[in-house]
């Protein structure tokens, strides 16, 4: 999180620097005494109060114009390790305590790429990764129990004997209270294998029946200008787990924090000539696939796929929207999503600079607003360097996922706007909002973009 203090507020900048809240106090808590003395004292730290960890997400979920920041960062020890539990405190990066639980021959049920984010994050916002079969692709799936402080100052502790109100405090999105620990289910450290298949786009379409049917996690990498997408199979294998952090996984990762975006963001700004540019891109997203199927591939552990991203992404940043979509309909969605994109191009001169990616997701409610509520999903991410015409594209990119029956996540699809969040999830907007409201009447939590989403008092921001 980048902090700079301006004449009168603070400027608090998300990690690619599109986002930028201005709070009149930022706070760092070393203790969760002092989280409640915020809470409390309205006067000196105003609302809205947002928590936020390293300031990953890709939409204004964490604004705190004229309120306070709270940066949880400071709160990240690990408390205990059990047999197949462990408890964080919520400022914790969730690379750090992978690598931990793997010295005690543990694993998260879930590892993510972007290692950066924050345990307390995890625990109440979306995000994902692909479901290995039998198991969920949502972290906070696995997450077991929370401690909180409320908006009134009063702390709470959330687990299982209360499985409904934890469902809904996976989704609260440091709406119901600031989390300031979070105790995960874990598993065995299991070796995991990795290979990849290359279609084209109708061997896809006609061969995605057979993909998943396989007992394997599926990811994809989907190139809508070259008409091909690359599927990543993952599954776990008997044998003995490999040192941690292979040399063909820092191969992997390299790329994937360092060439790709910087050829996509030193491509976009400065190459003139369109017809080289896209050539140019074109080639490193066939070089990168092409590169995983002969060197990325074979036994590893889990956690090797986590990038520790730099904490400012500079000129090595990207940005990324998540919709998903139901399974059944994604044969024929893949392809509208090729031409949607080769349309926009035609339209506006835009496309995005980077390999766009997927994940498949097992049926989930135990989230409350699980986007695999009501059965598999599987998911489209562009991803952008930020280049000009990157906002836009998302706008148009937003209602086209909106029409085709997609579900956002409110931490990862920019643009969001208050219309598009209930067209996804109708009365279980209300529903929250009912709860939200008995938890924290004076909207102590409640900032611009939510107003928009929950209470319709103010239009979400950039809608």
């Amino acid at each position: 999180m980048q902090v700079r203090k301006a004449p009168y507020w603070y400027e608090v900048v998300s990690w690619d620097g599109s986002v930028v809240s201005h709070p009149v106090e930022v706070v760092t808590p070393k203790t969760v005494e002092d989280i409640v003395a915020v809470m409390k004292d309205k006067k000196r730290y105003p609302s809205p109060v947002r928590a936020v960890g390293s300031n990953h997400s890709a939409t204004t979920v964490a604004i705190a114009d004229q309120g306070t920041t709270i940066s949880m960062r400071g709160m990240n020890r690990i408390l205990s390790i059990g047999k197949d539990t462990v408890t964080v405190q919520a400022g914790a990066l969730y690379i750090d305590v992978a690598k931990e639980l793997e010295k005690h021959k543990l694993q998260f049920h879930v590892n993510l790429e972007i290692g950066n984010i924050t345990v307390g994050v995890a625990a109440c916002c979306g995000t994902k990764d692909s479901s290995f079969p039998g198991e969920y692709g949502q972290i906070s799936s696995y997450v077991i129990g929370m401690k909180l402080v409320k908006p009134n100052g009063d702390l709470a502790e959330v687990t299982e004997n209360d499985p409904e109100l934890l469902r809904v405090m996976r989704a609260s999105n440091g709406l119901l209270g600031i989390v300031y620990e979070v105790t995960f289910r874990v598993a065995p450290l299991k070796a995991m294998h990795i290979d990849y298949d290359y279609y084209t786009l109708e061997e896809f379409e006609r061969e995605l029946p057979n993909i998943q049917a396989r007992p394997e996690s599926m990811f994809m990498y989907i190139t809508p200008f070259i008409g091909r997408i690359t599927v990543e199979r993952r599954k776990y294998i008997e044998g003995s787990v490999p040192a941690p952090e292979n040399w063909r996984w820092r191969v992997r990762n390299y790329f994937w924090k360092n060439v790709a975006p910087y050829v996509g963001y030193w491509s976009s700004r400065y190459m003139a000539w369109t017809w080289f540019r896209h050539f140019m891109q074109n080639s490193l997203n066939r070089f990168q696939t092409g590169v995983m199927d002969r060197l990325i591939f074979g036994r590893t552990s889990p956690t090797d796929q986590m990038i520790r991203f730099d904490e400012s992404g500079g000129r090595r940043k990207y940005g990324f929207s998540i919709w998903a979509f139901p399974e059944e309909k994604f044969p024929k969605l893949m392809r509208e999503y090729f031409e949607f994109n080769i349309e926009y191009y035609k339209r506006t001169g835009y496309r995005c600079d980077m390999l766009n990616v997927g994940y498949r997701i097992s049926q989930d409610d135990s989230n409350f607003f699980s986007y695999s509520h009501d059965g598999p999903v599987m998911t489209v991410d562009p991803v952008s360097s930020g280049n000009d015409g990157w906002y836009e594209y998302l706008a148009a990119y937003n209602e086209w996922c909106i029409q085709h029956g997609g579900k956002p996540l409110f931490s990862q699809s920019r643009f969001l706007t208050p219309r598009q969040a209930r067209m996804a999830f109708g009365s279980r907007i209300d529903e929250f909002n009912k709860i939200r409201r008995q938890w924290d009447p004076e909207n102590r939590l409640l900032n611009q973009f939510y107003a928009g989403v929950f209470e319709g008092t103010a239009a979400a921001p950039e809608s």
